[in-house]
């Protein structure tokens, strides 16, 4: 069984309008789910930042509409997880399906958008892709200046409605400012900084914040993320895997794998089906606990009532 907390094949869809079923222009579909190993996905809302501020929320909707109406209602083996509950009630013959956020530019202003998100069955929010917003600055931000007051407000919210808040693609002060007020913490899809120093890795100084606050870590299959060179294999992905074990975050790591967010993968991780490779070499070098909470059970368990 693997957990998986972030892929982008809603936006797929909703840009591409591509068979949810089987597509060769996809790296998750709903044949390929079912050959692979991944029990439970997580599915990104993401609106690209050239969708006009006024229509974003819609298209963030269109989302919703699209992962009810392709994935959730078509499919009676597919559950949609909304609390850790239903995590622990999934039988083996079913499937998990988990709506996120990556990025709150949709919402604005308005924390009303946020709360109807939420109440559509959002679990994670991130607080930022690559573009500012109203909540906070992220990586790619000249200015680092963290979490807006608005910003604090969303954390509040979410701190209240047990919805984990994301730190992926956010700045570096925004990250602190999130782990000094954020009651659950993630960062769905980000390696380490001191085996690929690239900045959307984390610090080791991240990684102990995100320790000491619960956190979990999903390990990306973003091949620039992993390795800076043209060649990138599942070895140079599970030396990150070996770093965040190294420096205590055994019990704080997981996957998202960000498949339909990356147009070049690492080789033997294509697809979700390709899982199986990197489920084959994690198996072969850690013990058996390990490998279950690397998988899932450090997922589950850091996983809000």
């Amino acid at each position: 069984m693997i957990i998986d907390a972030h892929c982008d094949l809603l936006y797929k869809l909703w840009r591409f309008n591509y068979d949810v079923n089987c597509s060769h222009e996809l790296q998750f579909d709903l044949t390929k789910w079912r050959m692979s190993p991944v029990r439970v996905q997580a599915f990104a809302i993401f609106v690209p930042d050239y969708v006009r501020p006024e229509e974003q929320f819609n298209v963030a909707l269109e989302m919703i509409t699209i992962f009810y109406e392709k994935i959730i209602q078509p499919n009676p083996d597919i559950i949609h997880i909304r609390s850790k509950q239903d995590l622990v009630n999934l039988k083996p013959n079913q499937l998990g399906a988990i709506l996120t956020l990556e990025g709150c530019h949709p919402i604005g202003s308005d924390l009303k958008k946020l709360i109807t998100l939420i109440d559509h069955g959002v679990r994670i929010v991130g607080l930022t892709w690559n573009n500012d917003n109203a909540v906070a600055d992220s990586i790619e931000s000249p200015h680092n200046s963290g979490v807006t007051p608005f910003g604090y407000e969303v954390i509040e919210l979410l701190n209240e409605a047990s919805i984990w808040t994301d730190v992926s693609h956010l700045s570096v002060q925004g990250f602190f400012d999130v782990t000094k007020q954020a009651d659950y913490v993630m960062a769905s899809h980000s390696n380490a900084f001191s085996i690929c120093p690239h900045r959307r890795n984390l610090t080791d100084k991240q990684i102990k914040s995100l320790i000491e606050r619960n956190g979990w870590i999903g390990v990306t299959f973003v091949p620039s993320f992993t390795k800076n060179t043209n060649r990138v294999e599942i070895a140079d992905l599970i030396l990150h895997i070996d770093h965040f074990i190294q420096i205590g975050a055994g019990e704080c790591i997981g996957f998202g794998s960000d498949f339909d967010g990356i147009t070049e993968t690492i080789i033997g991780l294509e697809s979700v089906t390709e899982y199986s490779h990197l489920q084959r070499q994690l198996i072969e070098r850690y013990p058996k606990g390990i490998v279950d909470n690397l998988s899932y059970q450090n997922f589950i368990n850091k996983f809000p009532n």
